[in-house]
């Protein structure tokens, strides 16, 4: 009669047991814990107007703009506000503009209570972008005011705080690169609105039994200089020389381009649409893109007894530098970062990089791989206005120099 009740609490526990295999645990050690509860946000309604001739409009994915008014016959203002409060700075715009005739105007971008921060950028065809002369803007008024001359004709301008990377154009790119040898792309989950969260699989022969990379993009919206550098970084260890495919014969790499694509296509600041930094929810995954990226590294891993020894995030901020871990968190490989830093700073004249380590603070990615797997994290972080000529050559060295080390490992 005993044997019954101990024979299903023995396969219960072997369930658990295989299950909890394919989760993410929970973080307490995280010293900042935040709260990642779903917040209201105020949905920027999409519009199109006409004031005084001129023609502005926010009828497209990742635009941003609030308000739309006339200062006076020749001076204008667009309003930015954020998803929601509070916020980290970072106030994204994007809009469009055209006059019937042609005309120079002279438009304010009014951000309330926030400041400045990124260099407007001009397109007509949202893929060339050119950075506004220095000659024609200015935040002279006021830090939270910024002043550009424009010209305009009866073509669409679009103006930005940088270039579009929609999720449709994120999308476009992980096809092409999935149809390199080796890659698959995959659908982790749909966010809160239902995009969906994709990834590629990178990885020569049997995956099974092989260490693995992480790579993350796009948490925070309107950093695309990172997002910029994680093509480059990704499609040079695609590239078809010895180092890049010996690397691939003996690594697993998983990449997640575009973690917050609402956020990005609703032209947010910083948060997703539940109104929360995906980077402060890497304790309990409070929000569905964070818990579907983290349950589908720890499962797939998993399933393929994969040691994720490597997560790399990239972000942008004002100026280059690399977020590493402290010393007293020795990783599975533990002074790959040194090296790295030490071989990009050779191999890049002119350059030194900015290794800022810092300990476990709040939820973000860099703490997570190293509290759930042991690996070393690293948040990779590309300068607003750096020259994109240079983040590609950086990513690469970058990239180059991570293969050459971990080949030889």
């Amino acid at each position: 009669m005993t044997k019954r009740p101990i024979q299903w609490l023995l396969l219960v526990f072997l369930v658990s047991s295989c299950q909890s295999r394919y989760l993410p645990r929970q973080h307490d050690a995280f010293p900042q814990i935040v709260d990642t509860s779903t917040k209201p946000i105020e949905i920027q309604e999409k519009k199109k107007v006409e004031v005084n001739g001129i023609a502005a409009d926010n009828m497209f994915d990742a635009a941003r703009m609030n308000q739309f008014e006339a200062i006076d016959d020749s001076t204008f203002r667009v309003t930015i506000l954020p998803e929601n409060t509070p916020i980290n700075p970072s106030p994204h715009f994007a809009f469009r503009l055209s006059s019937a005739i042609d005309r120079s105007i002279d438009l304010e971008i009014f951000y309330g209570e926030y400041k400045h921060r990124y260099w407007p950028k001009l397109s007509y065809d949202g893929a060339v972008w050119i950075p506004l002369d220095s000659t024609r803007f200015d935040t002279l008024k006021a830090g939270n005011l910024a002043t550009l001359r424009l010209d305009l004709d009866e073509r669409p301008l679009f103006v930005s705080a940088q270039e579009l990377y929609s999720s449709s154009r994120v999308r476009q790119w992980t096809e092409s690169v999935a149809e390199k040898p080796h890659v698959s792309l995959g659908i982790g989950g749909q966010s809160m609105m239902g995009r969906d969260i994709f990834y590629l699989d990178m990885c020569k022969g049997d995956k099974k039994k092989k260490d693995a990379i992480v790579i993350l993009s796009r948490q925070h919206p309107p950093e695309v200089s990172g997002y910029i550098a994680m093509e480059a970084f990704v499609e040079y260890i695609l590239d078809d020389n010895p180092l890049s495919n010996a690397f691939r014969d003996k690594y697993r790499i998983l990449v997640y381009p575009l973690v917050n694509p609402d956020g990005v296509d609703m032209g947010h600041w910083r948060h997703n649409a539940g109104g929360i930094d995906l980077n402060r929810d890497w304790a309990y995954y409070r929000q569905p893109e964070t818990r579907i990226v983290a349950r589908h590294i720890v499962r797939t891993t998993a399933e393929y007894k994969n040691d994720v020894i490597l997560g790399l995030d990239f972000h942008s901020t004002q100026e280059d530098v690399y977020y590493t871990m402290t010393d007293n968190r020795p990783s599975s490989i533990y002074d790959f970062k040194d090296y790295w830093i030490y071989g990009i700073d050779q191999s890049i004249d002119g350059y030194t990089p900015d290794d800022q380590p810092n300990d476990l603070n709040t939820p973000i990615t860099k703490g997570w791989f190293y509290l759930q797997f042991g690996a070393e994290g690293i948040t990779y972080e590309i300068g607003d206005e750096t020259p994109r000529d240079f983040v590609r050559e950086k990513s690469r060295v970058a990239a180059r120099e991570m293969m050459q080390l971990l080949v030889l490992r």
